[in-house]
């Protein structure tokens, strides 16, 4: 019989995590929170000094942690970070893939190929890239866990941010298919967030802000620590029998 408590469940002692996009919003928190669970965290993004910034953070809690600028929608970028932080570490446990975007346009018309593309090679090709470049490593080293940032938008898309939703939606595709590609020893799961206060949220107006609390049946929007938990458990042993699930953390929005 298994002692395994929720509490040790939980513990991510001796564990490196990879986190892109962690230089902010619920990168940062994740980064933060798998420290503070005992993990060693490298930070990616594309700005250097806010990756620096969280690496300080971290090592302030105690972990090891280390700061790469990598543009993740480029192919051989995503290479030279995977290399690097097996360099550094000589192994990735947890994987989340968070870097992404949706730039605002005017019209659907107004989509340049330029702006598809970045969009689609961010929230999408480089998830497929990193993950296919670490999860072999993972399954070869006794196991692993990824983590797919998704967004409602895959499965609600608005017109307003179509690619982003189209994106969003292969991601959720994708991460079934590698938790086959790549199970038993890696499990490959989606967190899929609502609407949350990050740094984004400083753009809304009173209007946005109100439509989109009443949206959920929390009244409210997401605060960025509240994705934590979510993490800790699809990184976690207490997530040993998830895989290939998305896990939908939107506070009831309908």
């Amino acid at each position: 019989m298994s002692t395994q408590t929720p509490a040790n469940g939980f513990d991510l002692t001796g564990k490196v995590a990879l986190i892109t996009g962690g230089s902010r919003g619920l990168g940062r928190e994740m980064a933060l929170a798998f420290a503070g669970a005992g993990a060693d965290v490298a930070v990616a993004s594309r700005n250097l000094a806010a990756c620096e910034a969280v690496a300080d953070e971290i090592r302030a809690l105690g972990r090891e942690s280390f700061a790469y600028a990598c543009h993740l929608g480029r192919w051989e970028q995503v290479g030279e970070l995977a290399d690097a932080v097996l360099d550094r570490f000589g192994r990735v446990d947890v994987l989340v893939n968070n870097a992404g975007k949706s730039p605002l346009y005017d019209d659907l018309a107004d989509v340049s190929e330029a702006m598809y593309d970045s969009v689609l090679d961010l929230n999408l090709k480089g998830p497929f890239r990193l993950t296919t470049l670490l999860a072999g490593r993972m399954r070869d080293g006794g196991g692993g866990s990824v983590i797919n940032v998704s967004s409602v938008a895959a499965i609600r898309p608005d017109p307003s941010a179509a690619p982003y939703s189209a994106a969003k939606a292969g991601l959720n595709a994708l991460t079934v298919a590698l938790a086959h590609a790549y199970g038993p020893a890696v499990r490959v799961n989606a967190i899929m967030p609502g609407a949350f206060a990050t740094d984004i949220s400083t753009h809304w107006d009173d209007e946005v802000r109100t439509t989109l609390a009443g949206r959920a049946a929390l009244n409210r929007v997401g605060r960025p620590s509240e994705i934590t938990g979510a993490a800790l458990y699809l990184a976690s042993d207490a997530a040993s029998f998830t895989t290939g699930s998305v896990l939908t953390v939107d506070g009831g929005t309908r």
